[in-house]
């Protein structure tokens, strides 16, 4: 078994077939081919049903392709843990992070860190708080950025964890809105706005369990009336007088057309680094590296 018949397993089962598999891997498709129907006798069994429509990956492919994946991986990682011991960090990052991050400038930080370590194959992805740390526990992220409560748990097994920044949320509204008219310098009492509607992240996220907590520990009751997966669309709605929400403070800035009032007793939100212990690479150990200290 070899590892370049692994990499042609993976190639197939990601693409869906022999012919972009082939150019994928830049070689010929009756290489592809030949190789994997070599592996396949090896192993005994069939890794790929093959019609004229369609690959599908058999039983024992879809068993086979998970330690396939891995083997991969533990080449890549022993590759670049002897480059790093002859001074070069090579390799790949994967790295995850919210779309409001504030503590860090994540693009200049990844251009930083691609200037300082060309060998190394970036990769960033943007999502929610409470997937992107389950997809470093599963290792399919190095590391990731994540806005979450106090109260949401990353000493989880496995993981690794530094807290970047605390942040205090605000009340953010249209600037007809009756409560933008607040005197400056007064902070509005959150049981002030529970008989406001709102609009807020998605019910079960992290960036909705942040005002959820804080309306439940002061005992008092709101209604959600318009629900947005992204920032821009959520202030939209804000902006056009449908419902107040109460946002970290630091978000302000990028949210032009909006009033921002102080409020009392208000969620809080932590911006947290999280890596995957199992996956700290020389690549990933660089990154945590150039991560500056929290504020």
């Amino acid at each position: 078994m070899e590892l370049q018949q692994l990499r042609y397993v993976v190639a197939v089962a990601e693409t869906g077939g022999f012919t972009r598999a082939a150019e994928r891997c830049l070689v010929v498709q009756s290489a592809l081919s030949h190789q994997i129907a070599k592996l396949e006798k090896e192993l005994g069994a069939r890794l790929f049903e093959r019609t004229s429509r369609r690959v599908r990956l058999t039983a024992a492919g879809e068993a086979f392709l998970p330690a396939a994946r891995q083997a991969l991986e533990a080449a890549e990682r022993a590759r670049a843990e002897v480059a790093a011991a002859t001074g070069e960090i090579r390799g790949r990052l994967s790295v995850g992070a919210i779309s409001t991050v504030t503590a860090l400038d994540v693009p200049d930080l990844m251009r930083t860190f691609h200037d300082r370590y060309p060998q190394v194959r970036l990769k960033l992805i943007d999502g929610m708080s409470e997937s992107l740390v389950d997809t470093v526990r599963e290792g399919g992220l190095d590391l990731a950025i994540l806005g979450v409560p106090p109260s949401f748990r990353t000493d989880r097994p496995g993981l690794g964890s530094r807290t970047l920044a605390v942040d205090h949320h605000v009340a953010v509204m249209a600037p007809g809105h009756p409560l933008a008219r607040t005197r400056r310098g007064t902070v509005l009492p959150l049981e002030r706005l529970a008989d406001e509607a709102f609009v807020d992240f998605p019910a079960g996220s992290a960036a909705r369990a942040q005002t959820d907590e804080a309306f439940q520990a002061a005992g008092l009751h709101r209604e959600v009336a318009f629900e947005a997966r992204f920032l821009g669309f959520l202030a939209d709605l804000v902006r056009g007088g449908l419902g107040i929400s109460l946002l970290p403070s630091r978000l302000v800035p990028r949210l032009p057309g909006l009033t921002a009032v102080p409020v009392r007793g208000g969620p809080v939100r932590e911006e947290r680094l999280v890596w995957n212990e199992a996956r700290r690479s020389p690549a990933a150990a660089a990154f945590l590296d150039m991560v500056p200290a929290p504020e």
